[in-house]
């Protein structure tokens, strides 16, 4: 029986590292970022519907897609945002479901599905048990103006835009605090997989 985990966290919370130390302790990992950039890659179906929707201005020479450019575009145009998500969206689940059953199939007794907007994007239905990674917000600020150079001020816009994690560690059936050291977060998540008994 394999234990489908969805791991989320919110910006600047240590996701990625917990997400790290799942893949060192053996388990496969369904990346969510990872196949959203791999389904816009030329040939790949949503890429040939964003190039037909966006027309061909907004690719590079090599006629991969300039980011920068598409994000102007969708940037402030609700109904163009909304087109992108639907060509975007269904792709990227599509592959997570494929590549969740490849895994299930291959018989791993755990299997983690990394999506940083699992509640935003409502697809907790996807996984049999939800991980937040959790900071408290001074933190979580800290650590993303010293991530992205950033300023307070754009720090808190970006960490408003998602779900509160206070929010998101009560809707959790685990939550792995990420406050201390890389050792105390390994220690709780060693703890919960052999409670779940993936290990």
């Amino acid at each position: 029986m394999t234990v489908v985990i969805g791991l989320t966290g919110s910006i600047a919370t240590g996701k990625s590292t917990v997400s790290k130390m799942l893949k060192e302790l053996g388990l496969p990992i369904v990346d969510a970022d990872q196949i959203s950039r791999d389904v816009v890659e030329p040939g790949e179906v949503a890429y040939q519907k964003i190039v037909k929707t966006f027309g061909k201005e907004i690719l590079f020479e090599d006629e991969t897609i300039n980011r920068k450019q598409l994000g102007s575009i969708v940037f402030g145009n609700e109904e163009k945002r909304k087109q992108l998500n639907e060509i975007v969206h269904p792709e990227v689940r599509r592959q997570m479901l494929s590549q969740r059953d490849q895994y299930i199939q291959q018989g791993y007794r755990g299997v983690v599905l990394d999506i940083p907007l699992l509640f935003e994007s409502k697809l907790t239905h996807f996984v049999d048990k939800i991980v937040v990674v959790y900071v408290n917000e001074e933190t979580q600020l800290e650590r993303l103006m010293n991530r992205d150079q950033s300023t307070k001020e754009e720090a808190s816009q970006r960490i408003n835009s998602q779900i509160p994690v206070e929010e998101k560690a009560a809707m959790a059936d685990a939550v792995i605090n990420n406050n201390g050291t890389r050792s105390e977060t390994k220690e709780q998540l060693l703890e919960l997989l052999q409670k779940w008994e993936i290990i």
